[in-house]
Formats: structure tokens, sequence, C-alpha cells
């Protein structure tokens, strides 16, 4: 096993890997005193190179470390594969498994600054497009990572879908027992929005380069209250159903005389 630290430079083309020799085995190298660098590991036996970011790492050098595990995968003629450690929790036993291996030597390069062609006026231009990805699909891929340590999510957007997470009780008789489902709340507005009411850690979850969701998560110790809604709601799923429209009329009308509040 290799392992290369993704490594900021000032200018063009701003990115290099340099490689860690440091340790004998891979936990050695991906621990909480590592927790603000990005990692890429080559796995000669495998034939796979493994993104990991560590807890604290910039989003930007996150960035750079796909951008390079795509420069290794080309230096080894494209017979290896690119995966995210990332996916995996901690205690899974294939992150478990990679922790154990040993760091040694192989015919994996650092990428530096001459693996880069010179940048010209037009050779990064091209059409950009985005892809929405099916709401069912997307959520199924999020619900395989693990949630991130001493954080609660808040909110999850799935193209322009906003969920929170509900709290369901499946039993309760011999011990409680329940479960963290996403629920949908709406779709977002039109325009722009910010998320300043909290202090959030945003996470990106993408899938070959498309956007799958956007979480928005909290401290776990986060004591803010919650947001209190007096106005009356429509929710979305109930446009669908059939039902009586002089009862949705009457839910609206104001009686012309208001019970007064009798006295204590």
């Amino acid at each position: 096993m290799q392992i290369f630290e993704v490594v900021e430079l000032s200018e063009f083309p701003y990115m290099e890997t340099m490689e860690f020799n440091q340790g004998q085995v891979v936990s050695d190298i991906l621990n909480e005193i590592n927790n603000e660098k990005v990692f890429l590991l080559v796995d000669h036996d495998t034939k796979r190179i493994w993104t990991f970011n560590g807890s604290k790492s910039p989003f930007k050098i996150q960035i750079y470390g796909g951008i390079l595990a795509g420069k290794l995968r080309q230096q080894l003629k494209l017979f290896y594969r690119i995966y995210s450690l990332n996916r995996y929790s901690k205690e899974d036993k294939e992150f478990q498994e990679i922790l154990e291996k040993s760091i040694g030597g192989g015919r994996a390069k650092p990428i530096e600054k001459k693996d880069f062609p010179e940048p010209t006026p037009d050779k990064y231009v091209a059409d950009i497009s985005l892809s929405t990805p099916k709401i069912n699909n997307a959520l199924e891929y999020i619900n395989q990572f693990p949630q991130p340590e001493n954080l609660i999510r808040r909110f999850m957007i799935i193209s322009g879908t906003i969920f929170s997470d509900e709290k369901i009780t499946e039993s309760f008789v011999k011990e409680e027992k329940t479960t963290i489902n996403p629920k949908q709340l709406g779709r977002l507005n039109t325009g722009f929005t910010f998320f300043q009411d909290h202090n959030y850690s945003t996470r990106l979850i993408i899938k070959e380069r498309i956007i799958q969701g956007i979480e928005l998560y909290v401290d776990k110790d986060d004591k803010s209250p919650s947001i209190k809604i007096e106005i009356p709601l429509i929710f979305e799923e109930k446009f669908n159903n059939p039902g009586s429209i002089e009862s949705l009329i009457n839910a609206f009308q104001i009686p012309k005389k208001l019970p007064e509040e009798s006295e204590k």
C-alpha cells in the first residue's frame, strides 16, 4: 500500500502529491492527528485508489484530491479504479482491513507540477451541464454513507426538495426502538436560499460527478430552539389526494364572532 498526501500550491497547477512513508500500517496515518488532510491510498493488491478526506479537511483540498486521484489512475494505465474510503464507517470490516495494511513501496509516483500541461486561454473552456438525480435513487445512495460523529442532520436537499429527519418509534413493549427516517417537507422557493440561522456543517454527496444531495448538520450539543411555525400549512403530499373543496374553504373561514376569553 502506498499513501500520498494532497498538497496545495500557491501557483498553477495549485496541487501536487507527496508520498507518505511514515508509519508501518495505514492506521498510523489515518488518525485524528491528520484529520485536516486529504490522502490517496494506492492498493496494488486490489488495484484500487482510495480517496480519504479527513473530517476537518478543507473542501478545496478534497476537490484537488479527486483530480489527483484521476492523475494517478492515468499514470497506472487505467488498470486501477477510484473509490471513496469515506463511504464506509470506521467500524466497517473493509475499512478496518485497509487500516491494518502495511505501507510500502510501489510503482505509483508522486504527481508533480510537470505532470500538468501548461494552461491556455481556451483549454479549460467547456460546456457544463447539471443533471438532476431521481429522489428515490439519491436517497438510497445517500443512506449508504455513515453519519458524521458528534453531528446531527437538520436538513437534506435533493433535486430542489428539502427533507428533515423524523424519529419514528418502531416498538416500545420490551424495549424502546426508534429509527431516523427523512421526511419530505416541501420544495425550495425559486431564487436563492441562505442558511444562516445556524452554524451548519455542509456535506455534499456526489456520485459519478453528479451531486446527489446536500446535507446540513449541526453539532449534537446545539441548544438553539427549533423553528416554530405559527401559520396554517397545507402539506405538499395532500395536493394529489381527492377531497372536498367545501372543507378547504371552511378551514380558512373566520367566524363573525370570536368567543370571549373567560375572566379568571
